[in-house]
This record gives C-alpha cells, sequence and structure tokens, in this order.
C-alpha cells in the first residue's frame, strides 16, 4: 500500500516540538466522538483536556488547533452561534471536529497501544463459550423451520470469542518464552510466580482437553448443516451490499459466503485434524505443557548464578577426591569411563572391498582391527573425487516404487488393526488375543488418550480421538481385575477395564 505525503501530514503532531500538548487536544477530540459529540470550540477543548498540570492559554489552544487542521486532522467551520455584534461576525470564530484522516490516526494509535499493553491469556471463558454457542447452533438446526437472524447471531457471536482465543493463544505461544525477566528477578518473586503460572498452565491445559471433546463433537454433528446454514446467512448479508449491477449483488454473495466458510475452517482445524496435521488446540495444549519445563529450567539457571559459578578447575579438582575415595582399580575406571564417556569405540567401515567389508565388534581394539584404506587424493587435496563432470543422477524409480509399496502396505496393515478393534462392541482388556504391532501401537494410542482425560482411577471415560474419526469408552473394572496382553515386544498388563471402539460415524 502506498502512503501519499498528505496522509503522513496526519502524523506529524506525533513527533512536532510539541506533541504532547497536540496529544492532549486530540485525546479531548477522541473522547467526544465516543460520547457522540460533533464539534468542540477552542474554550471548551481548553476546560476538557488535561494539561498534566500545566496550565495552558486560550491563544496557544487556538494556535494548535489551526496547525492540526493544516496538517488534516482536524475540520474547522465558522462559528456564528455566539454572533451578537458586528464586529464579532467579523472576527474568526470556528468550530473543529475530526476530519475522517483524523479518527483514522486516532483508531490506529488506540489499536497500537491496546497491542502494546495486552498481555497473552489463555482464555478458558472462551472456551465454555465457543461450547455455549456451538450447542445453541445445533438447538438452531434442528428446529423445522431455521430462524436465520438468530442463527446469524449467534454465529458472529461464536466467531468474535473464537477469534479473541485464537488472538490470545498465538500471543501466548509467542511470547511464553519471554514471559519472565529472571535476570534481575528476585528469587522468592520468581518462585512465587512460578507456583502461579504452573497453577495456570495446568488449570488451562485440564479445560482444554476437557472442553475440546465436547467442542468436536458438535462440529462433527453440524458439518452436514454446514453449507447450507452459510450460504443462507451470506444472502442475508449481501443484502445490505451496495446497489449495483446484478453480476455485483452475485459477486457479494459469493463473497460473503467464501468469507464465512474460511472461518469455520479455522474453527474445524482448531478442534479437529485436517489430513495429517494435528488440531490446533493439540498444538497449544503441547506448547504450554513445555512452558513448564522451561520455566523449571530458568529457576535452577536462577539457583546457578545464586550458589555461585562453578570453574573447570572446581570441578577437577572434586573429580580428584572422587578418584582417590575409589576402593579399587576397576571402580576408578568405571568412575572414568562415567566422567569423560571413555567407551568403547565402535568402528566405522566404508571399503567397498570384499575383504574389507566384514563387521568389526565394537570390542575389538583399534591395534587389532583390519587398517582402513585411505585414497592417496584424499591426503593430499581433501577431496577423495576427483574434478571433472558431475557423475550421472542415479535412477530412483525402483526406491520410490519400493516406499510406495511399503507406504500402502503400512496403511492397509493400520485399518485391518482399525477394522479389528473399532467394532462398536464392549470388550475386556483380559479378552483381547495377541495383538500384532500395528494393533498394539493403535490400541496403545486410544487408551492413553482415554486415559488423559480420566477424573481417577475409578471414574469411567467418553473420549473422542483428536483426529475425530473414533469414540473411546473406558470403563474400569475391580481394582484387583488384572488383563495381560501379548506383543511382539512382550506382555501388557495392568488393571482390567471395558474398552468400546466405535467409529463417529456410529457414533452418531
Amino acid at each position: 500500500m502506498h502512503i501519499t505525503s498528505e496522509s503522513a501530514e496526519l502524523f506529524r503532531h506525533l513527533s512536532a516540538e510539541k506533541a504532547a500538548f497536540y496529544r492532549c487536544i486530540m485525546d479531548v477530540f477522541a473522547a467526544a466522538k465516543r460520547q457522540y459529540r460533533l464539534q468542540l470550540r477552542p474554550d471548551e477543548v481548553l476546560a476538557e483536556a488535561d494539561w498534566a498540570g500545566t496550565p495552558a492559554r486560550i491563544e496557544d489552544v487556538s494556535a494548535a488547533l489551526t496547525q492540526l487542521t493544516a496538517w488534516g486532522n482536524l475540520e474547522s467551520h465558522p462559528d456564528t452561534a455566539r454572533v451578537s455584534t458586528l464586529n464579532d461576525f467579523y472576527r474568526a470564530r470556528f468550530l473543529y471536529r475530526l476530519s475522517h484522516g483524523g479518527e483514522a490516526v486516532e483508531s490506529a494509535l488506540a489499536v497500537f497501544v491496546q497491542t502494546l499493553q495486552r498481555r497473552a491469556e489463555l482464555q478458558t471463558v472462551a472456551l465454555e463459550d465457543i461450547a455455549s454457542r456451538l450447542q445453541a447452533l445445533q438447538a438452531l438446526v434442528s428446529e423445522p423451520e431455521t430462524d436465520v437472524a438468530k442463527t446469524h447471531a449467534t454465529l458472529r457471536d461464536l466467531v468474535r470469542v473464537f477469534e479473541s482465543l485464537a488472538e490470545n493463544a498465538q500471543a501466548f505461544m509467542a511470547s511464553v518464552a519471554r514471559s519472565i525477566e529472571l535476570q534481575q528477578a528476585e528469587a522468592t518473586a520468581v518462585a512465587s510466580y512460578k507456583r502461579r503460572l504452573i497453577e495456570y498452565l495446568e488449570r488451562f491445559i485440564g479445560d482444554l482437553v476437557r472442553r475440546s471433546n465436547a467442542i468436536a463433537r458438535c462440529i462433527i454433528d453440524l458439518e452436514p448443516h454446514v453449507d447450507a446454514l452459510l450460504t443462507r446467512i451470506a444472502e442475508r448479508e449481501a443484502r445490505d451490499a451496495a446497489p449495483g449491477d446484478p453480476g455485483e449483488q452475485a459477486d457479494a454473495r459469493l463473497g460473503y459466503r467464501l468469507a464465512w466458510q474460511e472461518r469455520w475452517k479455522g474453527l474445524r482445524g482448531w478442534f479437529l485434524s485436517t489430513g495429517h496435521e494435528p488440531p490446533q488446540a493439540e498444538l497449544l495444549r503441547a506448547r504450554a505443557r513445555s512452558a513448564i519445563p522451561q520455566l523449571l529450567a530458568a529457576i535452577a539457571a536462577l539457583n546457578e548464578r545464586r550458589s555461585g559459578r562453578s570453574d573447570r578447575s572446581a570441578d577437577f579438582r572434586v573429580l580428584a577426591t572422587w578418584f582417590a575415595a575409589c576402593s579399587d582399580d576397576g571402580e576408578a575406571h568405571r568412575l572414568a569411563r562415567a566422567a569423560f564417556a571413555l567407551n568403547p569405540a565402535r568402528h566405522f567401515l566404508f571399503d567397498t572391498d570384499a575383504d574389507a567389508g566384514t563387521d568389526v565388534p565394537a570390542s575389538m581394539s583399534w591395534s587389532d582391527a583390519p587398517p582402513l584404506r585411505i585414497h592417496p587424493r584424499l591426503r593430499e587435496y581433501g577431496e577423495a573425487a576427483a574434478r571433472g563432470p558431475l557423475p550421472r543422477v542415479k535412477d530412483r524409480s525402483g526406491d520410490r516404487a519400493r516406499l510406495a509399496r511399503h507406504l500402502v502396505e503400512e496403511a492397509r496393515q493400520v485399518e485391518a488393526a482399525r477394522r479389528r478393534l473399532a467394532t462398536g462392541k464392549p470388550a475386556r482388556l483380559s479378552q483381547l488375543s495377541d495383538l500384532d504391532r500395528h494393533a498394539f501401537g493403535l490400541f496403545l494410542g486410544l487408551l492413553g488418550e482415554a486415559l488423559t482425560e480420566q477424573a481417577g482411577p475409578d471414574a469411567p471415560v467418553d473420549r473422542l480421538t483428536g483426529d475425530g474419526t473414533l469414540h473411546v469408552r473406558l470403563a474400569p473394572l475391580a481394582p484387583e481385575s488384572r488383563a495381560e496382553i501379548a506383543t511382539p515386544d512382550g506382555i501388557f498388563a495392568g488393571r482390567d477395564h471395558v474398552i468400546t471402539i466405535t467409529p463417529t460415524g456410529d457414533a452418531r
């Protein structure tokens, strides 16, 4: 966007010599606009402005108003309301109001200050509001005749709440690493802040896990009605479009519809996975969880600074006392291996000769290992390949075909595991027969997602998976019950549960 010199004049008062004086005057006009007052006189500006303890004169205010009018921030009109004599009529008196450009500058400055002063927040209340708005939409679309006006109002409220949640979450993810200044902070203040932040993050993570499941269910239930609903809302908004050609009206309806589809796509991507991408709520939960070890690491660094920096000579002196305390040479050798990572070397061979292609065990000494042949060119020039034309590009079509077959086979095995486990029928864990590696991996992932939402060891769990394709119901049995599942990697054992895995289409 090109900014003309006339537009730049609107910001001149911010860098002028009397910038603070000009801002006091513009604050009065901004407040008058919020109060729906159209025009102000110089004496009203003098009386209402906050001069920060420094009195101002009416002559200075009049001169500043004239200068702001010249820069384009204000508009002036002759004031004839207080004329009582002919001399008053010929004396220059003006009423001032914000110009169109001045309003734009004040709005931009207000947004700028608000953005700088805003603190990143994780809004648990917004999650509750989103769930309630989605439930209200479900109730509206289930009626025989959908009220488009109520649906439109509910959807606009939902979008406003969701945009606030997304903006604050994005600000949190970008600034959580910079939210604490440990360089100048006191230890007691840092410890207190650590407790509050960890409690804050744990409360938000728990609420996010609980509410994401219900929100994802509502979104899935609304999916069949979304296209028709957004089309009717776009037509309702298009009725307020400015009159024009029929083609322009159709373009306006299409633009409104595409905008609502993009908003719904963003809402859906926050709580349901799209393709191979996890939902944004899962990423936010992971980022919030990672903030806790970051804070603990910062606390550890603070404690290390308080205890004093340790240099290498002090470390070696402490290590020498440990060596002196060793009872025998074997213990000293174990300490040396742990301190200096003196582990057996692993031999790496890249010779292509048949004699040199045999594997060398890691326990073999370098003196007993076969010699490594190095090309003389590598010794002389630092590179083994002779200069010249580049080698021909290798044909990787066979490798790509093998990789494709491998991916197809892996997808087939995963789908077979889903068909085996997602039967929609309750089954005890002890009744599950031997599971192959793919089936056990799927089962372990579903079990882990369900247990993260469990309120207690004896509480049942209803959980929708992160991708929204499976519904898991897990009910614990008696505490003394036990289940054992044979896997290729060993026996998986624990308390017995009744698990029901249902595809979301059947669950609906």
